[in-house]
């Protein structure tokens, strides 16, 4: 399977910038997930990869294939890239079954028909619709559609495929069951996946590693975890993660190496963060996700603004003196609502945020002074 590279990559039309000065490589095997609000530029990202956006500027390389260059007037079509593209809206042949949907595309190829039957065959049971094989699309449901889609598209065997946003028109739960089903053919197929997502629950647990655009402009690219845990700045720490992660807003009493001290909620806090604090002026914001944020412990104190119990967990909303504080209890739990309650900030996982440019400054621990 082939790296894919994307070097200073830009996209505008007239006075609209879809991209700015992207540059990303994509590595064999990798399950890459653009993500991002709707109109930030990922979908553009997929289409100028796939060859169906042209560049206005940049260089796009898949495997040892020059595949876009501005400088040197290189676009290759799509056709000859060898990837391949899965839509929204599956583009099934309605009037063909789902058989004659998966060969049709070899055999625009010209492959033998034995080997197009044999390929048929393997797409069928890889995918488990065996048993829809003679079925027209109208007889199937839209999990079985999109297998379908799938099986068509990984049947020419291309080096990379491309999905954007192949599961919104599913149900809850046939989403989830597809994601568990995604991620098991990404490992059986070997391949390349590059897929488009405003969802990022399907970022978290389907990517190898998330790249997180806003307003045509890469914010962060790292493995979910990585993303989640130590967000590059405000917007991607906002963006992942659900229940939002807490912005408590503070002021910067002192900092020196790796320490330092802020003031928030009324008190002094020292934070103690993994490696020396970047730079930070005097306001500052301390990124608390919910499930630092311990009840029934600790010397804050709060009222119980609102419960969201949903049984594995209750999403618990606290009232610090008119700030909302969101907290994650697990287990089948529920509050009195006004109820006081006790909490504290628990956790090496606490950011630090300037706040005039949003930027990650550290990642540690706060303790009460």
């Amino acid at each position: 399977m082939p790296k894919i590279v994307l070097e200073h990559v830009s996209k505008r039309f007239q006075k609209f910038t879809a991209v700015e000065d992207l540059n990303m490589v994509i590595e064999d095997r990798e399950f890459i997930i653009l993500l991002g609000p709707s109109g930030c530029g990922k979908t553009t990202t997929l289409r100028m990869i796939a060859g169906l956006e042209t560049p206005t500027e940049g260089r796009i390389t898949i495997g040892d294939t020059v595949v876009f260059d501005s400088e040197k007037q290189i676009n290759l079509s799509p056709s000859k890239r060898d990837i391949g593209f899965l839509f929204q809206n599956y583009a099934l042949w309605p009037h063909m079954t789902v058989h004659q949907n998966i060969a049709f595309g070899l055999e625009n190829l010209k492959w033998p028909k034995p080997q197009i039957e044999a390929r048929v065959k393997e797409m069928l049971q890889m995918l488990k619709i065996e048993e829809f094989d003679k079925r027209y699309p109208s007889e199937l449901s839209g999990g079985q559609q999109q297998r379908v889609a799938i099986a068509r598209t990984l049947a020419p065997r291309p080096k990379v495929l491309f999905m954007d946003e192949p599961l919104s028109n599913l149900d809850a739960k046939l989403r989830l069951e597809m994601r568990i089903e995604l991620k098991r053919l990404h490992t059986d197929t070997d391949s390349t996946f590059v897929y488009v997502t405003h969802d990022q629950l399907e970022a978290m647990t389907l990517s190898s590693r998330i790249c997180l655009i806003k307003n045509g402009i890469l914010q962060q690219f790292d493995p979910p975890m990585e993303t989640y845990s130590n967000p590059a700045n405000l917007f991607v720490a906002d963006f992942v993660g659900n229940p939002s992660m807490n912005f408590i807003p503070a002021k910067l009493v002192s900092a020196d190496g790796a320490k330092a001290t802020v003031e928030f909620f009324g008190r002094r806090f020292a934070f103690e963060a993994a490696r020396p604090i970047g730079e930070i002026g005097a306001e500052a914001v301390v990124g608390v996700r919910p499930e630092f944020v311990r009840l029934e412990e600790g010397e804050g104190q709060a009222k119980i603004y609102g419960t969201l119990p949903a049984g594995m967990e209750t999403t618990v909303k606290l009232d610090v003196d008119g700030f909302i504080l969101t907290s994650v209890k697990f287990g089948n739990v529920d509050y009195k609502l006004n109820s006081d309650m006790n909490f504290s900030i628990e956790g090496d996982g606490i950011i630090l945020f300037d706040k005039q440019t949003g930027k990650n400054v550290g990642r540690g621990r706060v303790t009460p002074l």
